[in-house]
């Protein structure tokens, strides 16, 4: 089969159809350099050279998105290369009926933007980029302190449903700006679709009506993709949002890359363990395990890729093997 565009590739794979191989990505934080625009983009725009994915997941801190809310982060030499948050910016329940609507094109989201477009001028239609979206929910957590969001959940509900509204408009705001950049689509994070996490009662309440409510938005987008962070994830209770791609710690947490294939209409993507395989195995354990997740899918309706994002610490090889082992 003759050689393709990333595009047509990607636009095969989520037709079902044979490729000439499977897509393949991997993405990872750019610490310090994600701390202005210019950083930003100029570190994605190196990575995506030197290993030519299918498609750009641009990765930035995940406090892009609250910053102008006043969160607070540092960089602690995380090897998954993320930043720790400081104070809370919720205190107290009243505080999410305080927070503003953000405009988009202003502040720490209006950076963001500006990455983009660099992105957008540098690769134009070459590769498909998507931009990272965490959930409200996601948010809401930051802004209050991953150990205080679930007393918000069962003390302070209609509070916290307030703030899940602002947060909720705000980001659809900051989305349709960046439809206008020109972006393919969006990586939307879900990090409490979790049964360890949440009751079922509690993820339809507090995530799954704010997530649809954001993905809409984004339906004329042709390559958005959900990440489920976590294990015991809650796969089925978000299989039928408006995706094409769903991206989990498939080898550490079910489904299987086998039985997602029956349980998601889309593609699945994964296959690598960060740790165990990308970080600590050897260019022949890449190559290995990428086999079996070829093997798993037949190859169709699946991209090669990682469970979330890859360590900063990943070997040169490592993600070298990953990315030729769909060409052997």
């Amino acid at each position: 089969m003759a050689e393709i565009s990333h595009h047509q590739r990607l636009e095969t794979c989520l037709s079902g159809n044979e490729t000439d191989r499977p897509p393949v990505s991997l993405w990872r934080h750019f610490p310090v350099d994600d701390q202005t625009p210019e950083g930003l983009a100029a570190a994605v725009v190196n990575f995506q050279k030197q290993y030519d994915f299918d498609f750009i997941k641009v990765t930035p801190a995940s406090s892009f998105c609250i910053k102008d809310w006043g969160a607070t982060d540092r960089w602690t030499g995380n090897f998954e290369g993320t930043r720790d948050y400081q104070q809370p910016v919720i205190l107290h329940p009243e505080d999410w009926v305080k927070l503003p609507l953000l405009d988009p094109n202003m502040g720490h989201l209006g950076r963001q933007l500006t990455a983009l477009r660099y992105l957008k001028n540098e690769f134009g239609n070459s590769v498909p980029i998507l931009q990272t979206i965490f959930s409200p929910l996601a948010q809401a957590k930051n802004l209050v302190g991953k150990d205080n969001l679930i007393l918000h959940i069962r003390q302070y509900p209609e509070a916290l449903r307030s703030g899940l509204e602002i947060i909720t408009e705000s980001t659809i705001r900051f989305i349709d700006e960046a439809m206008k950049i020109g972006i393919d689509g969006v990586f939307f994070a879900i990090q409490h679709a979790q049964y360890s996490l949440l009751s079922q009662d509690e993820f339809l309440t507090f995530e799954k009506p704010y997530d649809i409510k954001v993905l809409e938005t984004t339906k004329s987008l042709w390559l958005n993709m959900i990440h489920l962070h976590g294990e015991h994830v809650m796969f089925d209770l978000v299989a039928d949002l408006p995706v094409q791609i769903i991206n989990w710690h498939d080898r550490h947490t079910q489904p299987s890359l086998k039985e997602a294939l029956d349980r998601f209409p889309g593609v699945v993507c994964g296959g690598l363990k960060r740790w165990e395989t990308m970080v600590l195995g050897s260019p022949e354990d890449v190559l290995r395990e990428a086999k079996d997740a070829i093997q798993q899918t037949s190859g169709r309706r699946f991209i090669l890729g990682t469970g979330c994002v890859l360590p900063i610490i990943t070997p040169h090889g490592n993600i070298l093997a990953a990315r030729r082992s769909i060409e052997i």
